[in-house]
């Protein structure tokens, strides 16, 4: 009897490892295998380019809007159940994915897609935490972690591949299969946990539907400047979000933890690091997979080889990165990584229609060294900067930096295709014009970095800081 129960006992731990690493795995395969196929959409359903950009924004804007509510609706009714409700809105909308005939509705599909993202991101974590036993734990987060990192690394080259022989909507129609079977493994398998105490927290009303409709202005603004509509909507999204922000330091039970930025230096250069890193790199996959196939003539499988580079590296050395971060001041690590991000900016702005192939391997393997360097020491002072009570938090608020971070890029683009484009296609858009609005970008965003490696410096180390009460600084 016994003998049976661990047996169902264990079944149930690595069933629930399989789903939540399968949905952090197809999360972020999406988000990089799109993007290698963004030309065949565009020609497929004769998109302009804002409404191509918008593929990429629809998904990010779902996961940000939802992604800080989704935290505080898993404590209130379970996350495991919050967690079969993304899985399953993850998986419907990659089939309208699939079946969307035309762009709009394909847009739509992707910031439901978000949304389901979002649900899963926010309490898979929890879920593991919860099922396995304390010396399993940092294994188990490291299989995760790990799905993540092969999910960036294959995006692009199964992307190219998939994209070149079975069309684009293969990309939705395999996510669709794979999501139809882990939600049929977490049926069976995740099971609330019982002895979860519900959350006895209010929910923020007020804060949510502020954080929303700001957010929600401050995107959509984006894409309608320079018009006198478009200058409203962003000037009133900056005023929802400041209310959002006071209303936020008033609560007794936030949605939005404040006082961790106001009172606590090192978490607030290192978020703020997080926020900016994001912000000027996850541009560069975006513009080099439109560049690699309209300029250079690439197909979408040998774009997503040259991609591939990037995420390669990451996946290879943030591991071991992050293990020597344990040993050695992480924000060392962190600032040499940042430099290393914005320099290769700075090194893509000079890419011309002749540029060999080699040189942008290498400038990607480059970057992709340096985000190395930065993201697991970064994550490791965010979460060393805070006492244990509150890695919840802090946990939650490292991952919308990173959102927040991909949705300003997404922005900054869309308006700069706004500017240099208007109604044209990518494809349409002389070469010419086409690079002229790449350099810029590529230009804006190393300046972007450029604070970014001042802040990483400047945060301090974590081990001359000792001891933190709950809102207070920590100490030099």
């Amino acid at each position: 009897m016994m003998h049976q129960f661990k047996r169902n006992k264990k079944g149930r731990e690595l069933s629930t490892l399989l789903v939540v690493s399968a949905t952090s795995f197809l999360g972020t395969f999406l988000v990089s295998a799109v993007n290698i196929a963004l030309p065949s959409i565009e020609k497929n359903l004769s998109l302009t380019a804002i409404e191509l950009s918008w593929i990429i924004t629809a998904f990010l804007l779902g996961t940000a809007l939802f992604m800080l509510p989704a935290g505080a609706w898993g404590d209130r009714s379970g996350s495991s159940r919050l967690f079969k409700l993304g899985l399953f809105l993850f998986t419907l909308s990659s089939l309208f994915c699939y079946l969307a005939p035309g762009g709009y509705w394909l847009i739509a599909a992707r910031f439901l897609q978000g949304i389901g993202a979002a649900f899963t991101s926010t309490t898979g974590q929890a879920i593991l935490v919860s099922t396995f036993p304390a010396e399993k734990r940092g294994q188990v987060l490291g299989i995760s972690v790990a799905s993540v990192y092969a999910g960036l690394a294959l995006g692009p080259l199964l992307g190219g591949i998939l994209t070149l022989y079975a069309g684009w909507r293969s990309l939705f129609l395999i996510s669709t299969i794979l999501g139809i079977l882990t939600t049929l493994l977490t049926l069976l398998y995740m099971k609330e946990d019982k002895q979860r105490r519900p959350s006895s927290r209010k929910y923020d009303r007020t804060g949510t539907i502020l954080f929303m409709t700001g957010l929600l202005a401050l995107v959509y603004g984006s894409t309608l400047i320079p018009s006198a509509a478009g200058w409203a909507l962003m000037s009133g999204a900056l005023i929802l979000l400041f209310l959002f922000w006071k209303i936020e330091e008033r609560r007794a039970h936030p949605l939005f933890e404040t006082t961790l930025f106001t009172r606590n230096r090192l978490f607030t250069y290192s978020s703020l690091s997080a926020l900016i890193n994001y912000t000027a790199t996850f541009v560069i996959i975006f513009f080099l997979s439109l560049y690699l196939q309209k300029i250079q003539g690439l197909s979408p499988r040998d774009a997503g080889a040259v991609i591939i580079a990037q995420p390669l590296m990451m996946a290879l050395f943030s591991p071991m990165v992050g293990k020597l971060s344990d040993r050695i001041e992480p924000r060392y690590f962190a600032t040499t990584g940042m430099a290393m991000c914005t320099a290769g900016l700075g090194m893509l702005a000079f890419l011309t229609p002749v540029t060999p192939l080699w040189v942008i391997i290498a400038i990607l393997v480059w970057v992709g060294l340096g985000f190395a360097l930065f993201s697991s020491p970064n994550m490791n002072t965010i979460m060393s900067s805070v006492e244990r009570s509150s890695y919840g938090q802090a946990s939650g608020l490292a991952a919308s930096m990173r959102v927040f971070g991909q949705i300003i890029s997404m922005s900054i683009v869309t308006l700069l295709f706004t500017l240099h484009f208007g109604d044209l296609s990518v494809e349409a858009v002389p070469d010419p014009q086409f690079l002229r609005a790449m350099r810029l970008g590529y230009i804006i965003f190393f300046l972007i970095g450029l604070p970014g490696v001042y802040l990483s410096y400047k945060r301090g180390n974590v081990r001359q800081n000792s001891g933190i009460t709950p809102g207070s600084t920590r100490r030099k």
